[in-house]
């Protein structure tokens, strides 16, 4: 398996375990949004708590043209960063860009 579809296994993986994970409270579902062209991944939550419309993104990675993961959001509480680290993708290749680039440089991630 090449390195680019060992990613988007891992992401895709990684999103459908949080997607399976229902909300305490509201009737909300946990939606996955997987743009295998544009290497895009997301999860978002859709639905009502009460008379409260919900409705946002809770993970959103891509995976760019070099090859590194872009975290560009993370709503989670263990962090999509350490888990891809677990899941075997280095460091070195993940950016935080949820982060301005200056805390960037004070993270073991990747800068850009």
């Amino acid at each position: 398996m090449d390195k680019l579809t060992k990613r988007r296994q891992i992401i895709t993986d990684l999103l459908n375990r949080y997607a399976q994970i229902k909300p305490a409270y509201g009737e909300i579902e946990r939606q996955t949004i997987f743009d295998q062209e544009q290497n895009r991944y997301q999860l978002i939550n859709t639905g009502w708590d009460n008379r409260r419309r919900i409705y946002g993104c809770l993970i959103h990675v891509d995976i760019q043209a070099d090859g590194k993961i872009w975290i560009q959001y993370d709503g989670t509480e263990a962090g999509v960063a350490n888990e891809l680290v677990e899941a075997g993708i280095p460091k070195q290749e993940i950016v935080l860009a949820y982060q301005s680039d200056y805390m960037r440089k004070l993270t073991d991630f990747a800068v850009g």
